[in-house]
C-alpha cells in the first residue's frame, strides 16, 4: 500500500511508515509543500497513493469529487499529536483498513473508534 502524508502530520509519519514497510511519501518529498489541496488529491490519484492528514478538507474534496479514488485516512479527535503517537496509531490500525483503502473509502481514526465510509464514483 502507497501513501502520500499532507503537510497537517509531520513527515517523521512517513519515515515510519516506511521504516515498516510501507511506501509512504510526505508531500515534501515531492516538493509540494505549498500545494493545493486539489494538487495532493490529484498526485496520490495518479500514483495510487492513499492520503493521510489531519486536514478534513480532504474529505469534503473527495465527496465533491464523486470518485472513487484516491482514498484517505483522517486522524482526529483524540489522537495525539505527537508524531510518534501518530505513527503508532496507523501502525496498529493499517492492517485491519488495507481492503477498504484498496477499495476507495475516507477513514476517520480517534482514539477510541474507527469510521469508514467507501467512496462511490459517480454513475
Amino acid at each position: 500500500m502507497k501513501f502520500l502524508v499532507d503537510n497537517a502530520i509531520s513527515p517523521f509519519v512517513s519515515r515510519e511508515l516506511s521504516r515498516a514497510g510501507y511506501d509512504a511519501l510526505h508531500v515534501r518529498d515531492l516538493g509540494m509543500a505549498a500545494s493545493s489541496d486539489e494538487e495532493i488529491l490529484e498526485c496520490a490519484r495518479v500514483e495510487e497513493r492513499v492520503v493521510i492528514s489531519a486536514d478534513t478538507d480532504f474529505g469534503t474534496l473527495l465527496t465533491l469529487r464523486r470518485q472513487a479514488s484516491p482514498s484517505f485516512l483522517l486522524l482526529r479527535g483524540g489522537i495525539e499529536r505527537h508524531p510518534a503517537s501518530q505513527a503508532a496509531a496507523l501502525l496498529r490500525e493499517l492492517p485491519g483498513l488495507t481492503e477498504h483503502l484498496r477499495a476507495g473509502a475516507i477513514v476517520v481514526v480517534t482514539r477510541s473508534r474507527i469510521r469508514i465510509r467507501r467512496l462511490s464514483p459517480e454513475e
